[in-house]
């Protein structure tokens, strides 16, 4: 249980700086949108601190960035898109939000949910803001391609924190 508010919302505000900087310092033009590696980082704040983390940092910290980089008409869309991802991701894979398994299959399942989530909702966000289906597929080949390459680095940082002890470590100290 989040008892320590102020202690939760330095860490809600770090993990949404954390996505928001994340989406912003590489951005790879797809249609419609850019490849960035917040869904990475949105991937280990779920894991790592559960779903009322997972969905502020992913919602957010990936409007802030649309906002930040000119991508305007795509901030309420993402903040919906990538709230949900982020929660979806915290509540399969780390419901109580204290300890990170990252070779676990709730932890897989969580993150191949998590992406699903993001493809079809920028499908039907696309489709609807551009007002064609067509327009709105011709974006998931990108989406796919940045969905996979966000699970694979999310799996290689994981698993080093987790080497690293840092779980253990914020479990006994911080969280």
């Amino acid at each position: 249980m989040r008892q320590n508010t102020v202690k939760f919302m330095t860490i809600d505000a770090l993990l949404i700086a954390l996505v928001c900087a994340s989406t912003m310092v590489i951005q790879i033009p797809i249609p419609l949108g850019y490849m960035h590696l917040g869904n990475t980082c949105i991937l280990l704040a779920g894991v790592m601190f559960g779903p009322i983390p997972g969905l502020l940092a992913g919602g957010i910290g990936s409007a802030l960035a649309d906002l930040l980089t000119g991508y305007t008409q795509w901030v309420l869309p993402t903040l919906l898109i990538k709230g949900i991802m982020g929660f979806a991701i915290g509540y399969l894979a780390n419901r109580t939000g204290t300890a990170m398994k990252m070779s676990s299959v709730r932890t897989f399942m969580g993150s191949l949910a998590g992406i699903v989530i993001m493809i079809v909702g920028y499908f039907i966000g696309g489709s609807v803001l551009y007002g064609s289906i067509y327009t709105g597929a011709l974006q998931i080949p990108g989406l796919t391609l940045e969905g996979v390459l966000g699970m694979a680095i999310f799996y290689v940082l994981g698993f080093a924190l987790e080497k690293a002890k840092v779980p253990v470590i914020l479990k006994e100290r911080v969280l």
